[in-house]
C-alpha cells in the first residue's frame, strides 16, 4: 500500500501514494457508517459490550441433574461427554460434583437448597410446642380412663361398693 511503496523522488510514485491515500483511506465513511470508496468490508456490528451488574447464578433442578449424569453415564463414543457437556453449557466439575451426590443421596441430594434458611416464625414454634403438649396429655388422659375402667370392674368382681363422683371429682 502506501507505506509499502518508497518514494525516492519519482513524482510519479508520489501521486499513485497520494491516490491510493485518497481512496482508501477516508474516514468520513466510518463516521457516517457507509463504506463509500473504502475497499475493505463493513465491520459486522460489535455485540453490546454492557456487563450486569450482578450476574444471575444458574439453578439446575434435581430431575435436570439427574438426566444429564445418566446421559453422561450412556455416552460410550469418544469426547461424546464433551460434547454434552458443551450443548448444555456446562463444565466438567458439574458433572463429577452431581455424580458424586448422586451416590451418596440419590435425588434428595441433588435438590439441597442453597443459601439462607428461611427465618423461623416464633408464633409457628410456640403452637407445635403446645400441640405436642396437648396430644401428650390427652394420651394421659385416655390411659387414666382405661385404669379407672379396669378399677371399676375388679370392684365390682370383688362386690367392693365404690362411691360414686361425677365429672369434676365431687361426690353427688
Amino acid at each position: 500500500m502506501a507505506g509499502d511503496l518508497k518514494l525516492n523522488g519519482d513524482s510519479r510514485l508520489i501521486e499513485l501514494a497520494a491516490l491510493e491515500r485518497r481512496e482508501g483511506e477516508r474516514s468520513e465513511a466510518s463516521r457516517s457508517g457507509g463504506a463509500a470508496n473504502s475497499r475493505r468490508p463493513a465491520a459486522a456490528p460489535a455485540a453490546d459490550p454492557e456487563v450486569v451488574a450482578k450476574a444471575k447464578r444458574r439453578k439446575f433442578t434435581a430431575e435436570y441433574k439427574l438426566a444429564i449424569v445418566e446421559q453422561a453415564d450412556r455416552a460410550t463414543d469418544p469426547g461424546e461427554i464433551g460434547a454434552l457437556l458443551r450443548r448444555e453449557g456446562l463444565y466438567s466439575s458439574h458433572l463429577v460434583e452431581w455424580r458424586r451426590l448422586r451416590e451418596s443421596g440419590a435425588l434428595s441430594a441433588l435438590s439441597k437448597k442453597r443459601g439462607r434458611k428461611p427465618t423461623r416464625n416464633p408464633l409457628a414454634e410456640e403452637n407445635q410446642k403446645l400441640k405436642a403438649t396437648v396430644a401428650r396429655l390427652e394420651k394421659k388422659l385416655q390411659q387414666a380412663e382405661i385404669i379407672i375402667d379396669v378399677q371399676k370392674k375388679v370392684s365390682a368382681l370383688l362386690g367392693i361398693v365404690l362411691p360414686e363422683t361425677g365429672r369434676d371429682g365431687n361426690n353427688s
